[in-house]
């Protein structure tokens, strides 16, 4: 492919990342896998790579911690696995036929390489790395977010069911604009088998109590008894 060709196959791909490099070299360099680079005597994309798997990771976890405010920490975790995992990035390289410009040896080129999922995923890091390197992370988060644009989870999605602390709040600030309040009240037993008794005042009055052996489990306990009150007076 003579170079003219090469420049406007790399203008199609910058048309679908949204995203013009100022330094064509640096997308070159993005695209340079270590089969090629072994051959030729270049740096291949790896270092590029590392710096965009950091990248994409911030800007995934800024996304989601933004989109989903409900979400737990455990559940935004999963949720990012999903997103930047070695068969999802492979999937949206394949959206954007980035394959077709990766730069292989010729040996992994034969053998179906451009289509691998490591291939794939490792230089749609690179790529986000490059764009970090030439222009910032405002402006790789906004490419990041465009080439995911189709892929977010339209909820938590989580299988896990809301908290009752979770659940208590939601049901006092829709009611009574208000929140429960928790309390230690005493603890009991020797250090080694404390037992912790924690009260929740809700809004309209009523406090209800719960022991358990932390203080986190008598509130999640507590508001359970809230739950249940409030459900009998229904």
């Amino acid at each position: 492919m003579d170079t003219e060709n090469i420049l406007m196959d790399l203008a199609d791909l910058q048309d679908r990342i949204h995203y013009r490099f100022r330094q064509v070299k640096l997308l070159l360099h993005a695209l340079t896998h270590s089969s090629y680079a072994n051959e030729q005597q270049l740096e291949s994309n790896e270092r590029l790579e590392f710096l965009g798997d950091a990248v994409l990771e911030l800007s995934i976890s800024q996304e989601l911690f933004h989109r989903f405010p409900d979400a737990a920490e455990g559940e935004m975790t999963r949720m990012r696995a999903r997103l930047v995992n070695e068969p999802a990035l492979a999937e949206l390289a394949r959206v954007l036929d980035l394959g077709r410009h990766v730069m292989l040896g010729k040996g992994e080129s034969s053998q179906g390489g451009a289509q691998r999922n490591s291939v794939l995923s490792d230089t749609m890091e690179a790529l986000f790395g490059a764009v970090f390197l030439e222009a910032g992370f405002e402006e790789a988060k906004k490419v990041i977010l465009h080439v995911y644009r189709n892929s977010w989870p339209t909820t938590g999605g989580t299988s896990r069911p809301k908290d009752n602390k979770t659940r208590l709040q939601e049901i006092t600030q829709r009611d009574a604009k208000s929140r429960p309040t928790y309390r230690l009240e005493r603890s009991t037993g020797p250090e080694h088998a404390k037992e912790y008794v924690v009260s929740v005042s809700l809004p309209t009055g009523e406090i209800l109590e719960a022991q358990s052996t932390s203080v986190k489990k008598a509130e999640q306990m507590a508001a359970a008894e809230a739950l249940k009150y409030l459900g009998g007076r229904k």
